[in-house]
């Protein structure tokens, strides 16, 4: 278990942190600049100009729709007196140290990390990542870590929670400044340890570059984010990064979906000293699933593992939170905690804000919102209302403008072969015309399908919980805890659960 034993205080840090002693840090990167400004003491590292304040290192960090070279005037203005920049050809005043680098992001990652005192050398940290369940099962795995009454450290798309606070996530991997500060907070609030997601593109952008992981784990790799990777070979080749030391150091721990394809790539990929922990539902898994029993109110079934085979009952719904449970529970195992004490906890989990919370309501159907965004999350929500709904099944579902438009045709075809009923509508669309995306949403349309597109978020819910009846399911999907639709640069406030329960409300005051 690491502590806050020795932990310097961030103003020691900074204190020491001056142009000179910063570049000892870059091993081997190209550096321009800086050397008559070697006394000079940063006082913070920001790659947002909007944040920059007197004495401030800047980043100009290289973007997909912008880059930071655009905003080093702004940077200047408001007191920045060192650039980081890959440009050779910038010119700064003869009062500012410019330092020009080969990778900008990389660069800051590497002053991050010293900046706040190496903060991940003093968890035992846990980093998530697949393409879907990484939010349930860093929760999850937080709540069953949190058992002497030490807190654990928690970032993540819903929320960070920090040891002695809790605050709202702005990304799901922040940038590395943000990071190692969270991390550093942690610290100082009492954690020693913590769990983390990590995206594809935290990790191509090298937010978590260098960053020491303890203990990783593979949930698993479906169709996502190729409007930004290309290709599933090129996400698959960001995730694997953590796992195989491209990243940092190599994980004492991988925990791997064994049922994956791309998971038992990863197994054949990693080199011996990296211990494997696999979980699934095949034969040969370290933590196997078998006799599973889905209920309306939960999960039981019989987990084989290192520790012995165990009955599990879980308050968790559906096939994908079993392999989602397995994961923390192998979590927890490779920790050196005890699985068969752990399972008491398991029963007390409330879930996650936005995945598969029902909408409370005195109707006879159900109401249930996701944040089901991909054909595979939509896909296994479906089936697991589908095997606990006696009447009909309804969705609720859009696609996101300006992202991966061969998802969408997908994402339709899934929701016509699961759902009785289909309703099409907005998700984030951004810059996009709604008529557009609703045009490649209509060629996964099958024969037959009862589908309607409704371009209005909230008519749609509206509209499929009028056509409900007793017995039946309203699926809600693709935004779960998020509170706003993204509408042409601007955050219209939009959050499913308030839209469905004020309806719901205005129905029942109807009749």
């Amino acid at each position: 278990m690491k502590n806050e034993k020795n932990f310097e205080s961030l103003e020691k840090v900074k204190s020491r942190m001056k142009v000179e002693q910063s570049l000892f840090e870059l091993n081997g990167e190209r550096v321009t600049g800086a050397s008559s400004h070697n006394n000079q003491r940063v006082t913070e590292l920001i790659s947002d100009s909007r944040r920059v304040t007197p004495g401030s290192a800047f980043f100009a960090l290289p973007g997909m729709r912008t880059d930071g070279t655009k905003y080093i005037q702004e940077a200047l203005e408001r007191g920045a007196k060192t650039i980081v920049t890959q440009d050779p050809s910038l010119e700064v005043p003869n009062s500012v140290a410019k330092i020009c680098v080969e990778d900008a992001r990389r660069t800051l990652a590497k002053f991050a990390k010293r900046y706040y005192g190496n903060p991940d050398e003093h968890l035992d940290l846990i980093g998530v990542t697949g393409t879907n369940g990484k939010t349930t099962v860093t929760t999850l795995t937080r709540h069953l870590l949190e058992d002497s009454g030490r807190p654990v450290g928690l970032i993540g798309t819903v929320r960070y929670h920090l040891g002695d606070r809790e605050i709202p996530s702005f990304r799901t991997t922040p940038e590395s400044t943000d990071l190692y500060s969270l991390l550093r907070n942690m610290v100082v609030g009492g954690c020693s340890e913590a769990v983390m997601e990590v995206s594809s593109h935290g990790i191509h952008q090298s937010r978590v570059s260098g960053l020491r992981l303890g203990v990783t784990v593979f949930l698993n790799l479906t169709r996502d984010h190729l409007d930004y990777h290309e290709t599933m070979e090129h996400y698959f080749n960001e995730k694997r990064k953590i796992f195989n030391g491209v990243n940092g150091k190599l994980p004492k721990v991988a925990v791997i979906n064994g049922d994956c394809i791309y998971g038992k790539r990863l197994m054949n990929e990693l080199p011996p000293q990296v211990q494997i922990l696999s979980f699934g539902m095949e034969e040969g898994n370290d933590f196997r699933a078998r006799n599973i029993d889905l209920q309306e109110n939960g999960t039981n079934f019989i987990l084989d593992a290192p520790s012995g085979t165990h009955v599990v009952a879980s308050p968790m719904l559906g096939r994908f939170n079993v392999m989602n449970l397995m994961a923390s529970l192998a979590v927890i195992h490779s920790l050196g905690r005890s699985v068969s004490d752990t399972l008491r906890k398991v029963r007390a989990f409330a879930g996650v804000d936005g995945r598969m919370e029902t909408v409370d309501c005195s109707e006879t159907y159900k109401v249930v919102v996701d944040y089901a965004h991909t054909p595979d999350a939509l896909r296994n929500a479906l089936s697991m209302l589908r095997e606990c709904t006696p009447g009909k099944l309804h969705v609720v579902f859009g696609c996101g403008g300006d992202r991966d438009r061969g998802k969408r045709m997908e994402m339709t075809r899934v929701a016509c072969a699961g759902a009785d009923t289909v309703w099409a509508t907005s998700d984030n669309p951004r810059t996009e015309s709604q008529q557009n995306i609703f045009k490649d949403m209509r060629r996964g349309m099958s024969k037959g399908a009862e589908v309607y597109f409704i371009e209005d978020r909230r008519r749609a819910i509206s509209s499929a919980l009028d056509e409900a009846k007793d017995g039946d399911c309203v699926l809600i999907a693709g935004k779960g805890h998020e509170t706003f639709q993204e509408v042409q640069y601007t955050a219209i406030p939009f959050d499913d659960r308030k839209v469905a329960d004020e309806l719901l409300q205005a129905k029942s005051l109807a009749r």
